[in-house]
């Protein structure tokens, strides 16, 4: 007996075939498509312990929320792409690598950004400003985007006469700060020296104020005040650095400075957004594999023909005899 050509079952399993048969002769697509290329800078200082995030129910730091969007955030990017990773603390910038291939090299990637811990801090001290600041000439050196994770937390204070200033030509360098923590105010975590968490820092452990440079103005009002042996007073000052919130005042008033955009973190999705708007595309050749799509194609029409078209014959005998009754 011949086939029936018109058989839709025949027809299926021709052009699942075909499709099988072309996933071993269709050559790679060159197509060109826009790529980014970023230095990532994660702040790892102590007040990105606080635990003002929560995932599956739980509280989770400050820092384990900038690593998980981080990593969605590569995973999301176009290929071909590439990413360099740094982390902040003290004053200055670590870079861990440059620039590597996001999609080619996605897991040890990933792996990096995963081993991101508060312990590789080598200084206590958290200079934001001063940090950033190195972080865009890294990232002008490496020619990136730079997306700069922080709380914008300074540890110690600003003094009074403000942060230093940034010299770099505003806007040379795109990218965007990412403000981590929430907006309340919330206790930060002490650790012991072997990492155990031991409570939370308390008021006495920390500067309220900075005490380099010139007194702020009304410090002749203070307790103690003696121009030349006590120009700041004779009492410590106190105030809420125990405790941290997000200073996004502050982050967006050194974006505005450096030119770099700025987006608080919370939705992962929103943050893709943020940073497309704020990157800068660079067109690149690359290669599109076909096979995926058409093996896919090819298990479609089988799954059609074996499962859709005999649901399909039974419904139409139910109908004719549903009729013939």
């Amino acid at each position: 007996m011949r086939p029936d050509l018109r058989d839709p079952r025949f027809i299926l399993l021709t052009l699942a075939a075909a499709l099988l048969v072309a996933t071993f002769i269709t050559p790679r697509v060159q197509v060109t498509r826009p790529g980014y290329d970023l230095l990532a800078v994660v702040d790892i200082t102590g007040s990105m312990n606080v635990r003002d995030y929560a995932a599956s129910g739980k509280p989770i730091s400050r820092l384990e929320k900038a690593k998980a969007a981080l990593r969605e955030l590569i995973a999301s990017l176009p290929c071909p792409s590439r990413v360099a990773l740094g982390v902040f603390t003290e004053r200055r910038p670590f870079l861990l690598f440059e620039p590597i291939d996001a999609c080619a090299d996605f897991s040890p990637l990933d792996s990096a950004i995963a081993a991101l811990d508060w312990r590789m801090a080598w200084e206590g001290d958290s200079r934001i400003a001063a940090g950033l600041f190195r972080a865009i000439d890294m990232a002008r050196e490496l020619k990136t985007d730079l997306l700069f994770f922080t709380d914008g937390h300074e540890a110690p204070p600003l003094p009074p006469s403000g942060g230093p200033a940034f010299e770099g030509k505003v806007g040379e360098t795109r990218g965007l700060i990412v403000g981590t923590g929430g907006y309340e105010l919330s206790p930060i975590p002490k650790f012991d020296d072997r990492g155990r968490d031991i409570g939370f820092v308390a008021v006495d452990e920390v500067p309220h104020e900075s005490r380099f440079g010139l007194p702020p103005k009304g410090a002749e009002q203070r307790e103690g005040y003696n121009a030349r042996n006590a120009p700041f007073g004779a009492t410590a000052a106190v105030g809420a650095e125990h405790l941290s919130s997000v200073k996004e005042d502050y982050l967006r008033t050194l974006a505005e400075k450096t030119g770099l955009g700025y987006a608080h973190l919370g939705d992962t999705a929103r943050l893709h957004d943020d940073y497309l708007a704020a990157a800068t595309a660079r067109p690149r050749s690359g290669s599109l594999d076909l096979r995926a799509f058409l093996g896919g194609a090819s298990a479609a029409c089988l799954f059609a023909v074996f499962s859709i078209a005999p649901l399909l014959e039974r419904l139409t005998r139910k109908r004719q005899i549903a009729r013939a009754a």
